[in-house]
């Protein structure tokens, strides 16, 4: 058993003026895997203050000093690649091909990052002016659980892009994969006070973030409730805020697909991440007149989707984070019961053999209308809707009635036609025919699905301000 009782702070592993200790509980088998201290208010000031006396001289860095920084974290990282995808299996219950796939898109954050920065301008003409594009200041970094490291490593990569330093408030329930990151950030040598992290409560160690006034910047990855009560604590402050959240992405399948490519994809859309992914394809929209052709493709492939052990090379569906998150998924699936939504496959209760777990049977309801909670909430976990629809104008609206927007997914073999389609949804990003991840094309949500984009030029302008100097 592990118990982490560091923080981070102005280089420093130290231990926290925080008494409280939190249980790492592993998904898998609800067995103890450790505890972490975490911090309190007064370490979170003092891992800003840092932030803050750091950046007056790593602002001035040039990008050859920036670029380095960034090869040497990634480095570091990469040496432990074994230890970073075992981690997260065990903590997270990431399936091996998941936490393998993050492994390496983490990698990628800082590619990308590089890219920027051997493309970038700081200093623009615009009209007879001289712009130049400074960094914001320290940043907040706050992230959710369901891909921890991935989350520091894009973040934190591109602040420091930006010249920005740097305080990050990661899930206490990820306290082992933060640890691991934490030590190959400090062995690639970054200045002291670039970046800081403070495991610790949300309401504690995030609200101080979101508070203080020496915070220029919030960049935030989680709920949609959380990104709103953030935003409302920022603008006394007039942060500057990035916020990723919820969403409830639709899934179109035209009726001229390749439905035996289309179908599998959908099922990969919906449960990818064991369904604990924001931009997972829960809404289904099918044509009503191939709506039973559908059904039997949907059986046959779920049926044949392996929930285990997430360490296992087959496993596709792993388990909940915690019982808390499983208890969630298993009172969504009895609201669809009782709106009168048909279960297709799946259910209620655990896969046999895997009762130890949070482990949740893959579900798909039929039957489903767009007014249904199960169509319109964010469930986060392996829960498909099926939404039919009678002409294309009817996809579009369908899926456009949504409180959220961050990304969806459009399946024809009409190239023109797909392209039409995707042009016409309200979401951030738009997957044609398959799923994919462009690194320099912006990331983020239409509606309340978030404020702002992560990822390439916008991203990175996202931790700068312009400051215009007119002669």
């Amino acid at each position: 058993m592990k118990s982490i009782d560091k923080i981070y702070i102005n280089g420093e592993f130290i231990t926290p003026q925080g008494k409280q200790y939190f249980d790492l509980i592993s998904p898998t088998t609800n067995e103890k895997l450790g505890q972490v201290l975490l911090g309190n208010e007064d370490d979170t000031k003092n891992a800003i203050a840092a932030a803050k006396e750091a950046f007056k001289s790593f602002s001035k860095t040039t990008t050859t000093e920036r670029i380095q920084y960034l090869k040497n974290i990634q480095a570091s990282i990469e040496k432990r690649k074994e230890d970073f995808i075992d981690v997260m299996i065990e903590e997270y219950g990431g399936t091996l091909q998941f936490s393998t796939i993050s492994f390496d898109y983490m990698l990628k954050s800082f590619d990308s990052a590089i890219n920027l920065l051997n493309t970038y301008s700081f200093t623009k003409t615009m009209g007879e002016s001289e712009v130049q594009m400074t960094p914001i200041g320290v940043v907040g970094i706050i992230i959710p659980w369901n891909s921890s490291n991935g989350f520091i490593a894009s973040k934190l990569s591109t602040a420091i892009a930006a010249g920005c330093t740097t305080v990050i408030k990661p899930s206490e329930m990820s306290a082992q994969q933060t640890q691991l990151m934490t030590e190959c950030l400090h062995e690639a040598g970054l200045p002291k006070g670039v970046f800081n992290i403070v495991n610790g409560l949300g309401e504690i160690v995030g609200a101080e973030i979101s508070r203080n006034p020496d915070v220029a910047k919030i960049s935030f990855t989680g709920s949609t409730n959380v990104g709103k009560i953030i935003a409302k604590e920022a603008v006394e402050t007039m942060k500057r805020v990035t916020l990723e959240l919820g969403g409830k992405s639709p899934n179109i399948i035209l009726d001229d697909a390749d439905f035996s490519k289309a179908i599998p994809l959908a099922v990969i859309a919906a449960y990818m991440n064991s369904g604990q992914a924001c931009i997972a394809g829960t809404r289904l929209l099918v044509p009503e007149n191939r709506f039973e052709e559908v059904k039997k493709l949907i059986k046959e492939v779920v049926s044949n989707t392996i929930v285990d052990n997430p360490k296992n090379k087959t496993t596709a569906v792993g388990p909940m984070v915690s019982l808390k998150q499983y208890e969630r998924v298993q009172n969504y699936i009895q609201i669809g019961i009782d709106e009168g939504a048909e279960i297709l496959i799946g259910g209620l209760g655990k896969p046999e053999g895997l009762e130890k777990g949070n482990f949740v049977k893959p579900t798909v309801f039929a039957n489903v209308n767009n007014q249904m909670r199960i169509a319109r909430e964010e469930i986060f976990g392996p829960v498909l809707s099926i939404i039919t629809y009678k002409t294309e104008e009817e996809a579009i609206e369908i899926a456009n009635d949504t409180n959220y927007g961050l990304q969806a997914y459009i399946s024809s073999s009409d190239e023109k036609r797909a392209h039409s389609v995707a042009s016409q949804i309200n979401a951030g990003r738009v997957q044609i025919n398959g799923i994919g991840h462009d690194p320099m094309a912006p990331f983020g949500g239409f509606k309340q699905s978030g404020i702002g984009r992560e990822f390439g030029t916008i991203g990175l302008e996202a931790y700068l301000e312009p400051k215009a100097l007119i002669r």
